[in-house]
């Protein structure tokens, strides 16, 4: 592609999975935070809850002072505290939905544009019983969203049967799900990540395509599904090139020409793409996003 990949998508970066020692509110954050906004190759950043107050302060003041784009991601507050959106135990329902209200209400007072989640465990028996669970717990968060303002819900698609077992899932069932869901809210959507694709047994083709129409963020990282004995098996996003890995250059490169294939590159509407990458054993943070930047401008060249 001869055209800057600027005037195709807002180029983010997961902070708190970039920068892991802050996933659960607190260590480095105000630091890490400043090094992503000082870095102008990035025009989005996802952040996720914050603890300090005093930190989310300073924070807030960088992000509105950076001219970018902020998302907020509540998978650690789901997956740190094992709760689950589509528990069937009501009050662990409950229990999840405040949580998530919680961080909407985070969001907001940071200025996110948009709000991602996932969706719980579950069991084959029961699985329509935890589809519907879902539903309601998501139109809630729909309706929650809407009272304050214009930011827009995504649930992120993960593996169903590797590593984090959430319900969505496969591409027929997230389809079901977003259409069922956008009957009633226009402000929901779905984010789709290259790195869940392999753990998800299918092809780029196969889980965006039947859900194009839904699609509202995405993401590009890699993982390892090969062997459970090796390094970084399963969701744990490790870096482009790294041993035994499912996604480098070639896989990013064929996930753009889908994602400009089926409309979500346009153009126009610039929808963020953001790079979700985690260093692995005693990697650098720094390093392993030098990594990712090196691997979308390759892959662009080849769109």
């Amino acid at each position: 592609m001869n055209e800057s990949l600027k005037k195709y998508m807002k180029v983010g970066l997961v902070h708190f999975m970039a920068y892991p020692s802050t996933m659960k509110g607190e260590g480095p954050i105000v630091e890490t935070i400043k090094k992503v906004v000082l870095d102008d190759y990035f025009d989005a950043i996802e952040i996720t809850t914050i603890k300090n107050l005093e930190d989310r302060k300073v924070a807030k003041s960088m992000l509105e002072s950076s001219h970018m784009r902020v998302a907020y991601g509540a998978q650690p507050r789901l997956l740190t505290t094992k709760l689950n959106i589509n528990d069937l135990n009501e009050e662990g329902r409950q229990k999840a939905l405040e949580n998530l209200k919680e961080g909407i209400d985070e969001a907001h007072e940071m200025g996110a544009v948009g709000f991602a989640f996932l969706s719980g465990k579950y069991e084959e028996e029961t699985k329509e019983e935890s589809f519907n669970a879902l539903v309601k717990s998501t139109k809630e968060m729909c309706a929650y969203v809407k009272s304050k303002g214009d930011m827009k819900v995504a649930l992120e698609v993960f593996d169903y049967d590797l590593d984090k077992k959430s319900l969505i899932g496969p591409a027929d069932l997230a389809l079901r799900y977003a259409q069922e869901v956008r009957k009633e809210y226009d402000n929901f959507g779905l984010m789709v990540d290259l790195s869940h694709i392999p753990l998800i047994h299918e092809t780029i083709e196969e889980s965006l395509v039947p859900v194009k129409d839904y699609i509202i963020h995405a993401h590009i990282g890699n993982c390892v599904v090969k062997n459970p004995e090796m390094p970084a098996y399963g969701d744990a996003h490790p870096r482009f090139g790294f041993p035994n890995g499912e996604n480098d250059v070639d896989e990013v490169a064929a996930y753009l020409r889908v994602l400009i294939n089926i409309g979500f590159l346009d153009g126009k509407k610039l929808p963020t793409v953001s790079f979700e990458v985690k260093p692995f054993g005693d990697e650098d943070s720094d390093i392993v996003i030098a990594n990712a930047k090196r691997t979308l401008n390759e892959a662009w060249a080849k769109v």
